[in-house]
C-alpha cells in the first residue's frame, strides 16, 4: 500500500466514529472498484488488521480482473467479490448483511451524453435492487451515494443546505445524471417510508485526494497530471462555475459516520466548506502553489464542447453544518489535497 494512503487510513481509524457499532459485521458495497467504492473496501480491510474491527467486505464488481488490480496489495480473506452487472442483473448475496453502501454510478460525463439512457437505468434500476436486498436482508443502514449535482442551479445566494433544491433543465441530455440522482434519492425515501429501511444520501462534493484510480480523468485529475508534467492546465470552459470540494480520506470518514448516526431518509452535504473556489481559480492555485508558478492556466474551449458532457455553469457553496452536527470535521484542504494526491499519482 502506498505510504500516503496508509496515512489517511491510520487518520480516518483515529477519528470519533463509533468503531464498536461497526465491529463484526457484514458490508456489501456497490460500484467497489471506482474511488469511493474502492477506498471504503480498502479501508474496512485495513481497519481489520489496525484496529480489530473484523469485518466481512463483499465487494459488489463487473470484472474480477481489474477487481484484483486494485485490491492486489489489500485483499484478504475478509474479502469476497459478488460479480454482477446492476444494470441488468439481480444481486444474489448468501448469508446475513449489516450495511449496505451503494455507491455504483456512471460518473464519466462523456458516457452521460453518449448513453443518457444506460446512465438513467444504472442509476434507478441498480438502486431499486439494493433497496430491495436491504429489505430482505434487514440491513441496520443503507447508505446512497449521492452527489452535489442533485441540486442543479441552487436558488439560494447564500450556502446550499439540503433543502435548497434548484432547477434542473431537462431538455439537456446531461441532465440524466442529476435527474437520475433526484429519483435515487426519491426510491431511498420510499424504501424508508413504506418498507423502514433505514437509508441515508451523501451528497458528495467533488472527492479526490490519495487513493484515486489510474483512469481518473475528471479535472482535479487533469490539473495534477498538468502540475506533475510542467504543462500549461488548459480549460475547455470558462471555468466560472463554482467548485465544491472534500478530501476521499474525509469522506471516507464522513460515510462510516453516516452508517451509525445517519437519520433514516435523510441527506447529508458532504463537503469542506473552505474547499469552494471556482473552477478556473483552482487551476491558477495548481499552476502557482502546486507547480510553483511554472505554467499556467489557459482557456481553449473547442467548437464540439457540448459532446464532452460538462456540466452547466454553476454557483454552489455546499452548507456541511448538517453533517458536522455528527461530529464530523474535514481535515485537509485544497492545497494539501492536491500535494497528498500527487504524492499517490507519483
Amino acid at each position: 500500500m502506498k505510504d500516503v494512503l496508509a496515512e489517511d487510513f491510520e487518520q480516518i481509524s483515529k477519528r470519533n466514529i463509533p468503531w464498536n457499532e461497526l465491529k463484526n459485521k457484514t458490508f456489501l458495497i456497490t460500484g467497489a472498484t471506482g474511488l469511493i467504492g474502492s477506498l471504503l473496501t480498502k479501508f474496512l480491510l485495513y481497519a481489520n488488521q489496525a484496529i480489530g474491527l473484523n469485518a466481512t467486505v463483499r465487494a459488489v464488481v463487473r470484472n474480477v480482473e481489474k477487481a484484483d488490480k486494485i485490491f492486489a496489495e489489500s485483499k484478504t480473506e475478509a474479502l469476497s467479490y459478488v460479480v454482477a452487472d446492476l444494470e441488468k442483473e439481480k444481486i444474489c448475496c448468501e448469508g446475513d448483511c449489516d450495511y449496505i453502501v451503494h455507491a455504483a454510478a456512471v460518473t464519466a460525463s462523456k458516457l452521460m451524453v453518449s448513453d443518457p439512457v444506460g446512465t438513467i437505468r444504472t442509476a434507478i434500476d441498480g438502486t431499486e435492487k439494493m433497496l430491495q436486498l436491504a429489505v430482505e436482508k434487514k440491513v441496520k443502514a443503507f447508505i446512497y451515494i449521492s452527489s452535489m449535482e442533485i441540486y442543479g442551479q441552487p436558488k439560494t445566494d447564500g450556502k446550499t443546505a439540503e433543502k435548497d433544491l434548484g432547477y434542473v433543465d431537462i431538455e439537456t441530455v446531461r441532465s440524466c445524471y442529476p435527474e437520475g440522482k433526484r429519483m435515487c434519492e426519491c426510491l431511498c425515501t420510499a424504501y424508508a417510508a413504506q418498507y423502514g429501511v433505514n437509508v441515508i444520501s451523501a451528497r458528495l462534493a467533488q472527492t479526490f485526494g490519495a487513493g484515486i484510480l489510474p483512469t481518473e480523468n475528471r479535472v482535479f485529475a487533469q490539473f495534477a497530471r498538468s502540475a506533475m508534467n510542467g504543462e500549461n492546465i488548459v480549460l475547455h470552459t470558462t471555468g466560472e462555475s463554482e467548485g465544491n470540494y472534500v478530501y476521499t480520506a474525509d469522506a471516507i470518514a464522513a460515510i462510516l459516520m453516516l452508517l451509525v448516526k445517519g437519520a433514516a431518509g435523510e441527506a447529508y452535504n458532504i463537503a469542506n466548506e473552505d474547499s469552494h473556489i471556482t473552477i478556473r481559480n483552482m487551476a491558477e492555485l495548481v499552476a502557482d502553489e502546486i507547480a510553483g508558478g511554472k505554467i499556467q492556466a489557459v482557456i481553449d474551449i473547442p467548437e464540439d464542447s457540448a459532446s464532452l458532457g460538462y456540466a452547466p455553469p454553476v454557483k454552489m457553496w455546499l452548507d456541511a453544518s448538517k453533517m458536522r452536527a455528527l461530529g464530523w470535521q474535514p481535515q485537509v484542504g485544497l492545497v494539501d489535497a492536491y500535494k497528498r494526491m500527487i504524492r499517490w499519482m507519483e
